[in-house]
């Protein structure tokens, strides 16, 4: 873990392109205005996204079995035959053809069988993969982990601000250009989104961890490879909320409730970061201000965590 002293910044992003993934339609990301100052105290943040190697660990010592591995209750689902509640999870699956960027399910997949052990389902496994990001964690699962492990996840505000990497206002965790001089500094899709990943940036896929270079806090994969689940309840009206005081808000924990304008029914905790699928074709949320979500049981294979301790350095 590496200490993050802590400290006043300005929270969000002043004016970000259109985002449709995990965006509110096809428009700006309005969920991360307006820009509102936060103050956060000091904290230890994992240097890296949580590993498979890490993961593995934990569910030996503690036989845990997460959300993906386990069949989906009739209870909850009492409109689907019983033949199809499956374990699994999603999965990006690329067509073999360009398409319409305003259905997602043209590239996503329902895989029974997936989980953090067989990524992509049954026959896959993480034999060489032992630092890459453990993917298909629930935000359950997540927070188990972080209980094992003495640690927590980190606010959303906490996260920024380590992302920034005290560099303020700026675009991406190392500054405003995308790539400085040439250089690749985050995984991110490159080619024609969804069905042509060229991995420019030399990696296809999810990459392990350490693959490109720290932010200003010695602080890795702050911007794409896998997106990493926050502690703090989605609301898209959180900012306002907060711009609307008129004062610094101190170590804010987030909202007391869910809700998501596009999915009014659905419990959302906040993602940041982006992933590997992100590009400016369809997903700019490797941006350091943007905000994503997601459902707190639902899990995929571009979805990770880090996690936080309090205490003094």
């Amino acid at each position: 873990m590496v200490w993050i002293s802590g400290g006043e910044f300005a929270m969000g992003a002043a004016d970000l392109p259109p985002a449709l993934c995990g965006g509110m339609g096809n428009h700006p990301s309005h969920d991360a205005q307006p820009v509102h100052p936060v103050q956060v105290s000091g904290f230890w943040m994992d240097v890296t996204e949580v590993t498979n190697s890490d993961f593995a660990r934990f569910v030996k010592a503690t036989r845990y079995v997460t959300l993906a591995e386990r069949a989906p209750s009739p209870r909850d689902f009492p409109n689907v035959p019983k033949d199809q509640l499956v374990a699994g999870s999603l999965v990006f699956t690329p067509p073999t053809h360009p398409v319409s960027l305003q259905d997602f399910r043209q590239w996503w997949r329902y895989q029974p069988g997936a989980d953090w052990r067989h990524p992509t389902g049954p026959g896959s496994n993480l034999s060489g993969k032992e630092q890459y990001p453990v993917v298909h964690v629930a935000y359950p699962d997540a927070f188990a982990f972080a209980t094992w492990a003495a640690k927590r996840l980190p606010t959303e505000a906490e996260w920024e601000f380590a992302a920034r990497g005290g560099l303020p206002s700026k675009l991406y965790p190392w500054g405003d250009e995308f790539r400085p001089n040439g250089k690749w500094m985050a995984n991110t899709y490159q080619g024609h989104f969804p069905n042509e990943d060229k991995a420019e940036d030399g990696v296809a896929g999810i990459a392990p961890v350490k693959s490109y270079p720290p932010n200003g806090s010695g602080l890795y994969d702050m911007a794409g490879n896998v997106w990493e689940w926050c502690a703090d309840w989605y609301r898209a009206d959180t900012y306002r909320q907060l711009a609307a005081q008129g004062a610094i808000t101190r170590n804010p924990q987030g909202p007391n409730d869910s809700f998501d304008p596009d999915e009014p029914k659905a419990q959302k905790r906040v993602q940041r970061g982006g992933s590997y699928l992100c590009t400016d074709q369809y997903c700019t949320r490797y941006m350091v201000g943007a905000r994503g979500r997601g459902e707190v049981n639902t899990s995929s294979n571009h979805v990770g965590f880090r996690c936080v301790r309090d205490g003094a350095r």
